[in-house]
């Protein structure tokens, strides 16, 4: 019963992460926190003007200086966190939860199903994704629910094309001709067939369309169509408080790093995600 044990424990196989793959996971972990719990640990309010002087510097009462108005930044980037990671979360799920079911739904139904999706996301893939936000938040106006929709637009083709090309080789293999046989039901075979077998891929892409998201949102905001004041992404207080660049205010700066340092991270966790090991000793 020992050696069955052991030999079961030796085969059994175990994740490893490199160490800047830990780093940015520790920093996606820190990024959700201060999202999650931001009204509860900004020491100001939103909107509150607290400072008399503008584009004030970093000091023990305000750690990432004040803006334009006199504002905390400190507490601007932790509210700001809540809706640049709350609408590209939110955006990059809807985009990638759609793609992927009808990617698959398309790869194993094939036939004039596939054509029409095919085509029809393609011609959606040709509108450049800039343009097309620009036309919809103009025509529309800036919410947060359109917001959340029309990047969810922008990204849906790709996530179906980078799915159906995954489902397509694996709707090509022998199991699911035999599931077929077996008479099982399309839902079946897409669940429990298909979908387990690209589930990596599709969460590395997941990580990697959220990225362009949170790029594409703080665009938006900078050009003035995406979060509107007084709330505000961090690209809306970069545009905010770009007037302080000539000073090298620390208002304008502090957003810029809190963008790359939500985009490098998840770069790097995704560049390393936990590779199963064997544990081979005796």
């Amino acid at each position: 019963m020992t050696a069955k044990t052991t030999s079961t424990t030796q085969q059994r196989p175990r994740y490893r992460i490199k160490a800047t793959g830990m780093l940015g996971l520790f920093i996606i972990l820190f990024w959700l926190v201060i999202a999650l719990f931001g009204p509860h640990i900004a020491p100001y309010g939103i909107g509150d003007i607290v400072d008399q002087d503008y584009f004030g510097p970093i000091s023990r009462a305000f750690w990432l200086g004040s803006d334009y108005l006199g504002r905390d930044m400190f507490s601007r980037i932790v509210y700001g966190a809540r809706y640049t990671l709350g609408i590209s979360l939110a955006a990059a799920t809807i985009a990638c939860a759609c793609g992927v079911v009808l990617g698959m739904s398309a790869a194993v139904t094939g036939g004039w199903f596939d054509s029409v999706l095919s085509r029809f996301f393609d011609a959606m893939s040709s509108i450049p994704s800039k343009l097309f936000a620009l036309v919809v938040v103009s025509a529309v106006g800036s919410s947060i629910p359109v917001l959340i929709g029309m990047l969810a637009v922008i990204y849906i083709p790709g996530s179906y094309r980078f799915a159906r090309a995954l489902a397509v080789n694996i709707a090509a293999m022998d199991y699911i001709t035999i599931a077929r046989l077996r008479g099982e039901k399309m839902l079946h075979i897409i669940t429990a067939e298909v979908f387990p077998n690209i589930l990596g891929p599709v969460l590395t892409d997941f990580g990697l369309r959220f990225v362009f998201i949170v790029l594409l949102l703080s665009g938006m905001s900078f050009l003035g169509l995406g979060v509107q004041p007084p709330d505000a992404d961090w690209g809306g207080l970069v545009r905010e408080n770009i007037d302080g660049l000539p000073f090298a205010a620390p208002a304008v700066i502090v957003p810029c790093l809190a963008i790359a340092s939500l985009t490098i991270a998840i770069n790097l966790f995704i560049d390393n995600l936990p590779v199963k090991i064997r544990d081979r000793s005796a």
